[in-house]
C-alpha cells in the first residue's frame, strides 16, 4: 500500500467529492498500527475494535478541524489512547467488579492473541503489564514495546517529558517487582 502524506489525506477528506476515499485511506494507513497499540491496553480482541472503530468515529467528526499543530499519526493516536483509557474506566465503574477482576479479565485474553506469544518470562512480563494502572501502562506500551521516544509519547498523553520518565520509571520498578516476585512464588 502506498503512503499518503497528511496533506495528501486531509486534502481528499476535506474535499467533498473525496472525503469517504480520503477517509478511507486514512483508516487504512493507520488502523494496523493503531489496533496494535489499542490490543495492547484493552487485551480483548472484540473490545480493541471497537475501541479502534470509535477512535475513527471520533477523527471523522473532528478531522474537519483539525489544526494541523502535529502529525495526523499523533493525533489518532491520542484519540486511540484516549479511547482506551476511557473503555477501560468504564470497565472498572461496572458494578460489582473492582480492580482485580478488571485485571483479571485483562490477563484471561492474553492468551488469545498473535499480540502476546512467547514463553513464559514474556508471559509473565504481559501479566505484570496488565497489572499497572492505566496511564503507566500506555506509556509503559509506548515506550518499550513500540520503541516511541519521550516527545512522541508527550504529544499523544498531553503530559511532560519530566513526567513521563518518572512514570515509565515508576512502571518498570512495579513490573520488575511483579516479575521476581511470582518467580520466587513456589508451587502449591
Amino acid at each position: 500500500m502506498t503512503e499518503h502524506t497528511d496533506k495528501e489525506l486531509l486534502a481528499l477528506f476535506r474535499d467533498e467529492q473525496s472525503r469517504n476515499y480520503g477517509f478511507n485511506l486514512l483508516m487504512r494507513q493507520h488502523q494496523q498500527r493503531l489496533y496494535g497499540f489499542v490490543r495492547r491496553m484493552v487485551t480483548d480482541p472484540d473490545d480493541a475494535k471497537d475501541v479502534l472503530q470509535n477512535t475513527f468515529i471520533k477523527a471523522w467528526h473532528g478531522l474537519e478541524t483539525f489544526r494541523e499543530d502535529s502529525q495526523l499519526y499523533s493525533w489518532l493516536y491520542r484519540i486511540a489512547h484516549n479511547e482506551s483509557i476511557n473503555h477501560l474506566n468504564k470497565k472498572r465503574r461496572m458494578p460489582f467488579v473492582n480492580n482485580d477482576t478488571v485485571t483479571e479479565q485483562l490477563c484471561g485474553t492474553l492468551d488469545k492473541s498473535e499480540h502476546f506469544s512467547g514463553d513464559a518470562i514474556q508471559q509473565k512480563l504481559q501479566r505484570a503489564v496488565m497489572r499497572l494502572p492505566n496511564k503507566q501502562r500506555a506509556v509503559f506500551i509506548m515506550k518499550y514495546f513500540e520503541a516511541k521516544k519521550y516527545t512522541e509519547i508527550s504529544a499523544i498523553t498531553g503530559t511532560t517529558v519530566g513526567a513521563l520518565k518518572a512514570t515509565y520509571h515508576i512502571a518498570v520498578k512495579k513490573i520488575e517487582e511483579w516479575v521476581v516476585a511470582d518467580q520466587t512464588k513456589t508451587p502449591d
